[in-house]
């Protein structure tokens, strides 16, 4: 059961360090709101796999991926929410500031605004995930056969997709750290409107790509 578990966790870490759509939503967030956004928005992610985790063990995520017409419904918001996404990227004035790095002058303005955006990223991350039915493909098709034969079907999964959750939290938290100890680069005007076009466009690509794609 241990040599099956630990294959399993390989084959789920190599799939959560190819770079997709979480990688590009948690960059847009980190760069443009700072670490604790882009936290939140990792944790939003994980909040996003522990629901279509909680609907591949109760069935109703098989079901969803073996319906052409909700499966297509799902993936077309997913792909128009990635766009819309990149579109705000795209439009976002370049030297728009993090909040959390305002002069003390405008305290009371950032602390309006970290306030009303506290959630944000949280929510940015769960809707990308939510309206994502590849997940739903992915833990359907794949779990089944990388559960550990020594437990129930239902509980094998159910250890997969914490697994995974795990992984994703390392993987994207270590990323956004990474990201946050070159703020002071990032923050350069010129830096932010090139890192606001790169991330726009990769977001658009991959809600064509998603709105493009089979199950």
């Amino acid at each position: 059961m241990l040599t099956q578990l630990l294959a399993a966790t390989g084959v789920l870490a190599l799939l959560t360090l190819v770079p997709g759509p979480d990688m590009a939503v948690v960059t847009r967030r980190a760069v443009s709101r700072g670490r604790g956004d882009g936290l939140r928005t990792v944790a939003g992610i994980a909040g996003g796999l522990l629901l279509w985790g909680a609907l591949t063990v109760a069935g109703l995520a098989a079901l969803l991926a073996a319906s052409a017409e909700v499966y297509l419904v799902v993936k077309l918001a997913g792909a128009a929410y990635l766009c819309f996404l990149g579109i705000q990227s795209l439009r976002r004035p370049g030297g728009e500031m993090d909040p959390d790095s305002s002069s003390s002058s405008s305290s009371a303005s950032s602390a309006a605004s970290r306030s009303r955006d506290a959630g944000s990223g949280w929510r940015t991350g769960l809707v990308s995930n939510t309206l994502n039915p590849k997940i739903a493909v992915f833990y359907t098709g794949l779990l089944p056969t990388l559960a550990p034969p020594g437990l129930s079907p239902t509980a094998g999964m159910a250890l997969l997709v914490l697994v995974h959750v795990l992984l994703t939290l390392a993987w994207l938290g270590t990323y956004v750290y990474v990201l946050s100890r070159a703020r002071r680069f990032f923050t350069r005007p010129r830096v932010r409107r090139a890192m606001d076009r790169v991330t726009g466009v990769v977001l658009i690509g991959f809600g064509v790509r998603v709105a493009t794609s089979t199950a």
